[in-house]
């Protein structure tokens, strides 16, 4: 079969995105790869986005909205999926957008070669804007690709990656598990059932840093409490628990504990969560010394991770200070809008 000739499934789960909705519509609808069908899943949201997808229903015959109550993310990505057509699917967030190449990029990496799964080693943000010089494609075997995808060592959202429609379905993976790090989960979980997984280095997906309503800038404790939640599922549920995957499982959940003390302390919530604060406390150093010895983290990044775990409310504090200006001056001053 014909590249141009294989379906490929888009969905996008969709909850208060309307400020966002064409930009984000228009780069699916216009992507160089044509045979697509476009799941837009209405999360029940309280604005104008579930009639702006309808607009483009009248627009495009690829397009279908599937409006549902309220039920958060997850639930609208499995409901979304249930429709899937396609030979092949790619998970969209709902604030983001898409180069005219995204599906066509991917697409050939699987079809070349011979791949279940294709993923971006990089990808564009609203505050990173240049293309990598020099791209190549690797074929990484399962495990492979299962690493670079726990520690975190390429993006680590759902998205930025296509999916062959039979291995998602065949081997059951899907969001049924808690927001927060459920992105995680489902791609760990696809790599280490797939017969093995291309990955390409140009920048296909860009992703949003300047929603001042996304997890990413509104804070949330039970955000990293279920994203350790996801990652201690992870290691639960490996499917070959190899050497290499379980340190990177257990690197990933020292990680978790210091971004739940982020959390803590960007909320000012200690007293609320002083069980989960006391918690990661002794976590991020009783396990520093197993972690540093086998974790595939390079020499800085072995002495940054001893310096937190000595001083992990200073390097909270810190991140938090960074992580607001950074907002700060993209609200002020944009590269896209």
């Amino acid at each position: 079969m014909d590249k141009k000739d294989i379906k490929v499934s888009i969905v996008v789960a969709i909850y208060k995105s309307e400020a966002f909705l064409d930009k984000l519509i228009k780069s699916i609808i216009n992507q160089t790869h044509k045979n697509i069908e476009v799941i837009l899943v209405d999360d029940g949201s309280p604005d104008n986005s579930g009639a702006i997808c309808d607009k483009y229903t009248s627009q495009d015959s690829r397009i279908q909205v599937l409006h549902k109550k309220n039920g958060g993310a997850c639930d609208a990505r499995n409901k979304g999926m249930e429709l899937v057509t396609g030979e092949y699917l790619s998970i969209i967030d709902g604030d983001d957008w898409l180069e005219p190449d995204y599906i066509e990029y991917l697409l050939g990496m699987c079809v070349d070669t011979d791949s279940d799964m294709s993923m971006c080693k990089n990808i564009f943000t609203t505050r990173d804007r240049v293309q990598v010089t020099d791209d190549h494609i690797e074929v990484l075997t399962p495990e492979e690709a299962a690493v670079q995808i726990i520690y975190p060592k390429i993006p680590i959202g759902p998205w930025a990656k296509l999916y062959k429609t039979s291995l998602i379905k065949d081997n059951h993976i899907d969001f049924n598990v808690p927001w927060s790090g459920e992105g995680h989960y489902f791609t760990a979980m696809a790599a280490q059932y797939a017969n093995h997984v291309a990955m390409g280095y140009r920048k296909v997906y860009d992703y949003r840093m300047n929603n001042s309503g996304s997890g990413l800038t509104h804070y949330n404790v039970v955000m990293g409490t279920n994203a350790l939640w996801n990652t201690k599922n992870i290691g639960e549920k490996l499917v070959h628990p190899t050497k290499r995957l379980v340190n990177a499982v257990n690197y990933h959940i020292w990680s978790n504990y210091h971004f739940i003390l982020f959390l803590i302390t960007a909320t000012e919530s200690k007293d609320k969560y002083s069980k989960e604060y006391h918690e990661c406390l002794v976590k991020t150093r009783t396990m520093l010394p197993s972690v540093l010895l086998h974790s595939e983290i390079g020499p800085k990044g072995k002495v940054r991770m001893l310096l937190q775990s000595l001083f992990p409310i200073y390097f909270a504090k810190r991140e938090l200070k960074r992580s607001q200006e950074a907002l700060m001056k993209d609200l002020e001053n944009p590269q896209v809008d």
